[in-house]
């Protein structure tokens, strides 16, 4: 069976149903979210994409268990996320999620390998010797696994956090705006890297962004606006997403 057979038999990694976000109270009351449902593919890269204020980031947000929904499920897997205690939420997101960040989040006196094994070794979690060797050629960081950050370039800093993230196995990987601060080549660089953990790897990713070239990486664009899940794009293009953004801010 291929991978593709295998991801198209597996249920969905992230299910959102009637999702709802309101914050504060009386007049200044803001819906950010307008139930929303949605679900996100097992191996499969989404991007989330919509005019500023649509709601992308609260959505992700509330996708990975970072903020509460006002209403409606979340399901990673077969775990609700409605309901479970700060301490659950705390392990759910060690054991099954990944994150990546715009701002790369590295520890400056660690190298590389130690940044990337990180998570396991705050879990007291065995590192699957095999993956790490997979994911460091994946994302082709052989040669810099004794760098610490300050000796990275903003790329190489990315995709050490993008191998963290792939070290821990976990069931989806939330990348916010994970290109924000790179420049054009070093961003594609590290969307490839994505890309590739998910044809290689059989990874799911979550991506927000702002970028029509980032989001043409992904297998399907989702977009929101207003808080609502308006439409999608799947096999995108640059020019079928700038499109698509372009009529929803008009």
């Amino acid at each position: 069976m291929t991978l593709t057979e295998t991801r198209r038999r597996a249920p969905a990694a992230v299910v959102a149903t009637e999702l709802t976000k309101v914050y504060g109270e009386g007049d200044a009351r803001v819906h950010a979210l307008r139930g929303v449902t949605v679900s996100f593919e097992t191996g499969a890269f989404t991007a989330i994409m919509g005019p500023s204020g649509s709601g992308k980031s609260t959505l992700m947000h509330c996708l990975a268990g970072l903020d509460a929904a006002t209403s409606g499920t979340v399901h990673i897997g077969d775990v609700e996320l409605t309901g479970l205690s700060d301490r659950q939420l705390t392990l759910l997101r060690r054991e099954r999620i990944g994150f990546i960040f715009q701002a790369f989040n590295l520890l400056p006196t660690l190298t590389a390998e130690q940044n990337i094994r990180l998570p396991l070794d705050i879990a007291s979690r065995q590192a699957d010797e095999a993956l790490f060797e997979r994911v460091i050629d994946t994302v082709g960081l052989r040669e810099r696994l004794s760098h610490r950050p300050a000796q990275l370039s903003g790329g190489q800093q990315q995709r050490v956090a993008v191998a963290r993230a792939l070290m821990s196995k976990p069931q989806v990987i939330f990348a916010d705006e994970p290109t924000g601060n790179l420049d054009s080549r070093s961003g594609a660089e590290v969307l490839a890297f994505l890309r590739s953990s998910v044809r290689e790897l059989g990874q799911t990713i979550v991506m927000v962004t702002h970028d029509p070239v980032a989001a043409s990486y992904a297998d399907r664009v989702v977009f929101l606006r207003d808080g609502e899940l308006v439409t999608e794009v799947t096999a995108p293009t640059p020019q079928s997403v700038l499109d698509t953004l372009v009529r929803l801010e008009a």
